[in-house]
């Protein structure tokens, strides 16, 4: 039940002032959120960067990052408290896409590879996904869903060059799992608006959204 961050913006912006504040949308959460934190951002000349710690990412130093047009952030909460290694921290890539997701899922019943259920989730997207994105994502969540025994949150980001993608499914607690997006010269998709920060829109459940 991890939290979500992705920013892009029409001018390159520095990393850590939006950092600070997801840390703050991270610690305050009602659910633990400290068991790592990972983020990529896209070097103009380098092509995408990642940055990993197994820290919570409040007690991070973000004076370390430049700046950046695309970013795209991931704070840790491990199912159960299990398998906490750095390996296992999002953002998650293949060469294409970035991926993270937060949520909760019990007896899933698909055959993918992957150290934890997040990584058998981009891994089965990944499967439907030959240059449509969009359509990968949706017919790979219509199949997890029937063969899921109980979904209590499933929201995924998916970025690569083609767009930002943003898939919203969550059978309670509506509060918690609904995503919020601010536009204008940044777009702003988090897992919860900023502190004390107005002009937010919720992402609905059920939807699937691309930028």
């Amino acid at each position: 039940m991890c939290r979500l961050l992705t920013i892009r913006s029409k001018t390159a912006f520095p990393i850590g002032p939006h950092l600070r504040k997801f840390a703050k949308v991270a610690q305050n959460s009602k659910e633990y959120q400290g068991h790592g934190w990972g983020c990529a951002y896209l070097d103009e000349t380098a092509g995408w960067k990642f940055y990993k710690n197994i820290n919570p990412i409040w007690k991070d130093d973000f004076s370390r990052f430049g700046k950046t047009a695309l970013l795209v952030t991931h704070a840790r909460s491990a199912f159960e408290d299990r398998d906490i290694v750095i390996e296992n921290n999002m953002p998650f890539f293949d060469g294409r896409t970035v991926f993270i997701f937060n949520g909760e899922l019990r007896g899933v019943k698909i055959r993918e590879e992957g150290r934890i259920g997040a990584e058998k989730i981009f891994n089965h997207i990944r499967r439907f996904d030959k240059g449509d994105t969009r359509t990968a994502l949706i017919k790979a969540v219509d199949i997890i869903k029937k063969r899921t025994r109980y979904i209590r949150g499933l929201n995924i980001i998916m970025v690569n060059d083609t767009g930002i993608f943003v898939s919203s499914h969550f059978t309670e607690d509506e509060a918690y799992f609904t995503m919020s997006y601010r536009e204008g010269h940044e777009l702003i998709i988090c897992s919860a608006p900023y502190p004390g920060e107005k002009n937010w829109q919720p992402i609905a459940n059920d939807s699937v959204r691309v930028w």
